[in-house]
């Protein structure tokens, strides 16, 4: 897919894909966005209460959710293991230009950012002393999950009106096998259709406020 480099409201970067019509974040603030949805809501909601959490990305896009995850965790005791599932990689020519790591502000943000998409897709591989990652290349209904494994669920995929198939109950159902007791997911999500489809697997679902332009998000825990 051809993808495009724009700049949203809060000066961070997305990529648009023209033939989805579709940016990978919102255009109101990229890092605003995933800040706020999958970092304050989902990470710092379960890692108060873990040393070692292992995270799921379904949809790992310009690897800017996991970015922000190992900014958070630099200079901490907390171990993560996080799994990155993408049927449609993004190129390395698109992640070089992505302004993330100046936006961020953290010393030594380049390479770090640098080693995520750079590491080999397929490999358990270690970002820093406390941050290992495996890049996955594959459809969601393909890969194979852990039960009872992932701490947090970042559920990022494009939108349900162009991505349909990833909203399914039948999707949900197999994100909540492979989670833990008490195990979180997040979404920027808050359709009919996704708020009755999780409900439905067993979640109990929370509607939070959501960030600039969008009224509110879900947080779902697996009971």
């Amino acid at each position: 897919m051809k993808r495009e480099i724009i700049v949203t409201s809060d000066g961070s970067y997305t990529l648009f894909v023209p033939e989805l019509n579709e940016s990978y974040h919102s255009t109101y603030g990229a890092v605003g966005e995933s800040m706020h949805i999958f970092i304050n809501a989902g990470f710092r909601y379960v890692a108060k209460n873990f040393k070692k959490l292992t995270i799921l990305e379904i949809g790992f896009g310009t690897g800017l959710n996991a970015f922000l995850t190992l900014l958070e965790i630099a200079g901490k005791e907390t171990e993560i293991y996080y799994h990155g599932i993408e049927a449609y990689p993004v190129e390395k020519s698109d992640a070089e230009q992505l302004n993330y790591p100046e936006v961020s502000g953290f010393p030594k943000a380049a390479q770090l950012f640098e080693k995520l998409y750079t590491t080999e897709w397929g490999i358990k591989q270690a970002v820093s002393n406390n941050f290992s990652l495996l890049k996955e290349k594959n459809r969601l209904e393909e890969a194979i999950l852990p039960a009872d494994f992932y701490n947090l669920v970042y559920f990022d995929a494009f939108s349900p009106e162009v991505q349909p198939e990833m909203w399914r109950i039948e999707i949900f159902r197999k994100i909540y096998s492979a989670m833990k007791p008490d195990g979180v997911l997040v979404t920027y999500s808050c359709k009919g259709d996704v708020k009755r489809a999780l409900k439905s697997v067993g979640f109990k679902i929370e509607k939070l406020p959501g960030p600039p332009g969008k009224r509110e998000f879900l947080r779902a825990v697996k009971l």
